[in-house]
C-alpha cells in the first residue's frame, strides 16, 4: 500500500506532517509513504525510515493562493505533485491539510471523478455524545446540489460509513428543518424521494439540534448547508472551551476546581475534536483523497493516514463505483 503526502501544506508544516507519517510507516504495515516538499525542511524529522521517500520541490500551494489557477499554474507545487503520484499510478491515495479549494481542483483534474459520480463530496466525520461520530456530505464542496447529488452522497456515505467504520447497516438521514416527510425546499423534498427508494438505510429527515445526539451515522445536505452546520459546531466547541477556561480561572477557588477535573477537561476536549476520526474524505474521486485540517498536529496526520489505508485496503472506491452503477441501470430501467 503507497500514500503520497503533501509534507508542505498546513499551519504546522513540515514538522507535524512528517512526524505523522513516521508514526504511520512504524505501526500500519505494507505501508509505503511518499512525502512531497522541501527535503532540506523534511529530512531533519526523518530517522532514516526505508518506508519512506520523498519527492523534492519548493514550490507550494499557499491558502491565499486561488485554487484553480494555482493548480494550473504551480506544476512543481507540493499538492500537485502528491495528485500527481496518484494519477500516474505510484500511489494508491494522498492526503493534504493545505488549501482545500486547491486539494478538491487538484482531485478533480488530475486525478479524477469516478464512474457515476457528478460532484464529489467533502465529508469530514463529526463527533457525537456516544463516540461513535457521524459522517456529514457534503460540507463544501459544492454550494450548489441537485436532489440526485444528494442521493450519490448518500450511497456514497452509506458505503464508507460499512466499510471503513463498519458501521452493520448505518442510518442516513437528510437534514432538513424538520423531521416530518414532507418538511424543506425543494431540492431536500425531491432527494427525501430519490433516498427512500434508494439501496440503503434512510431513516428520513434529521434537525441540526440532534446530530451530536447520534441521529444518523450518515447525514447528507448540500455545501453550502453542510459547511455552515461544521462551522457552527467547530465554533460553538470553541467558544464552550474558552468560556470554561474563563471561569476556571477566575478565583483561586476555581483554580483549585479546574486542578482536580483537568484530566476529564482534557478528555472531553479530545471528545469533541473531529480530526480524532481522521480527516476529511473527497468522496467521489477515483482514488482515496483525504484533506486533512489545517492545524493537524502529529496525531490528527495519523489518524488521516489511517484512514486512507482503510480506504485502500476495503477498496472503498469499485465498492461505491459499483453500487452507483447499479443504481443508474435501475433507473434507466425505471
Amino acid at each position: 500500500m503507497k500514500l503520497a503526502i503533501d509534507a508542505m501544506g498546513g499551519d504546522h508544516a513540515p514538522e507535524e506532517i512528517v512526524k505523522g507519517a513516521v508514526q504511520a510507516a512504524k505501526s500500519i504495515p505494507n505501508l509505503t509513504i511518499t512525502l512531497i516538499g522541501d527535503e532540506e525542511k523534511i529530512r531533519p524529522f526523518l530517522n532514516n525510515e526505508k518506508n519512506i521517500t520523498i519527492i523534492h520541490t519548493t514550490e507550494v500551494i499557499t491558502s491565499e493562493d486561488e485554487p484553480v489557477r494555482a493548480v494550473r499554474r504551480k506544476k512543481n507545487a507540493s499538492m500537485v505533485l502528491m495528485a500527481n503520484e496518484v494519477k500516474e499510478g505510484r500511489a494508491d491515495g494522498c492526503i493534504s491539510a493545505g488549501n482545500t479549494g486547491a486539494l478538491m481542483s487538484a482531485g478533480l483534474f488530475i486525478i479524477g471523478r469516478m464512474p457515476g459520480v457528478d460532484r464529489p463530496a467533502l465529508s469530514p466525520t463529526l463527533p457525537t455524545q456516544d463516540g461513535q461520530g457521524f459522517l456529514m456530505l457534503d460540507v463544501g464542496a459544492n454550494v450548489d446540489a441537485k436532489p440526485e447529488h444528494l442521493l450519490q452522497y448518500a450511497v456514497i456515505g452509506s458505503i464508507y460509513a460499512e466499510k471503513v467504520r463498519n458501521i452493520n447497516k448505518p442510518r442516513v438521514g437528510l437534514l432538513n428543518v424538520g423531521t416530518e416527510d414532507g418538511k424543506g425546499s425543494d431540492l431536500t423534498k425531491k432527494a427525501f424521494q430519490l433516498m427512500k427508494e434508494a439501496p440503503i438505510h434512510f431513516i428520513g429527515n434529521v434537525e441540526s439540534r440532534d446530530l451530536l445526539d447520534g441521529a444518523a451515522d450518515v447525514v447528507v445536505t448540500d455545501g453550502f448547508t453542510g459547511n455552515v452546520a461544521l462551522k457552527t459546531i467547530e465554533g460553538t466547541a470553541l467558544t464552550m472551551f474558552s468560556m470554561m477556561k474563563k471561569t476556571f480561572m477566575s478565583s483561586l477557588k476555581t483554580k483549585l476546581a479546574a486542578g482536580l477535573v483537568k484530566k476529564d477537561l482534557k478528555k472531553l476536549q479530545t471528545q469533541l475534536d473531529y480530526s480524532e476520526y481522521g480527516g476529511a474524505g473527497l468522496f467521489g474521486l477515483s482514488a482515496p483523497v483525504i484533506k486533512a485540517h489545517g492545524s493537524s498536529n502529529q496525531r490528527a496526520v495519523y489518524n488521516a493516514i489511517r484512514q486512507a489505508c482503510q480506504m485502500v485496503e476495503r477498496d472503498v472506491t469499485t465498492t461505491i463505483t459499483t453500487m452507483l452503477n447499479e443504481l443508474h441501470t435501475k433507473e434507466e430501467d425505471a
